[in-house]
């Protein structure tokens, strides 16, 4: 057996409950290009290829790739050892003529890095059904006004409809995690909701920088308060009160 390595941030998945959940969330189906990132030891890579009949998993671990494929490469298991920060999805995605189904109980401490390496190429990508701490998971599925809200939510709400599935309790894993997890669905858009540059980026970053700032202050740097007010906005709220289109909005008026 391959004992969890800490500098992969390893949390094996073991629970028979959470299992069928995530299956049950993703419902796959024969002859879907199905990755999973991170596939432990397996847990839910044997119902997935009884499910499907083929499968790519992204596995950093040599030693657990190689266990895997010994034990399911005859089963339609294509393994690929490499970091999936630097994993070409794209190419992926191509080989199967298909936009990817995306799935992983992704390390905690490469979470949003990770998620943006995958939807910088949303073309490839039809959705991803991921787990990640629950305090994550709850950002990422904020609604303006909330005290989750912030600047990963409106980031990533251009790319991806997010949804909230369950949490996962840390006696599901083995060695359990300090925290809890949830299970989310991000269902991607292969062209932005609206108009997404550079300049979205800056003005996420500067409005969020202090959440407690009004608007404008947080970004006097880029607009006034006119210009925020000719956008029908008003300048003297805090940004987590703003939909992510009005931030797209914001951004399109920055030369």
């Amino acid at each position: 057996m391959v004992f969890a390595r800490k500098r992969f941030g390893q949390h094996f998945l073991h629970d028979a409950r959470a299992i069928q959940n995530i299956l049950d969330a993703i419902n796959p189906k024969t002859g879907e290009p199905l990755v999973e990132i991170g596939p432990g030891r397996g847990a839910l890579t044997a119902p997935l290829l009884a499910a499907c009949g083929q499968l790519d998993a992204i596995e950093i671990d040599r030693d657990l790739a190689a266990g895997l494929q010994r034990i399911y490469g005859a089963q339609g298991l294509t393994m690929h050892v490499a970091d999936a920060l630097k994993f070409n999805f794209l190419s992926l995605s191509t080989l199967h003529g298909k936009r990817l189904r995306v799935l992983g109980n992704l390390p905690y401490n490469v979470s949003t890095p990770l998620l943006f390496h995958l939807l910088s190429t949303p073309s490839a990508i039809a959705d991803l059904h991921i787990m990640l701490q629950r305090e994550v998971i709850g950002r990422i599925c904020a609604s303006p006004g909330s005290h989750e809200y912030g600047r990963l939510t409106v980031m990533l709400a251009p790319w991806v409809q997010a949804e909230h599935l369950f949490d996962v309790s840390p006696d599901a894993f083995s060695p359990p995690p300090k925290v809890w997890s949830a299970v989310a669905r991000l269902t991607v858009r292969a062209t932005p909701a609206f108009a997404v540059d550079a300049r979205f980026a800056k003005v996420v970053a500067a409005a969020f920088s202090q959440r407690r700032k009004t608007l404008r202050n947080g970004l006097r740097s880029y607009l006034d308060a006119a210009a925020i007010e000719a956008c029908g906005i008003d300048p003297g709220v805090r940004p987590e009160t703003l939909s992510p289109q009005d931030f797209g909005i914001l951004a399109q008026t920055l030369p």
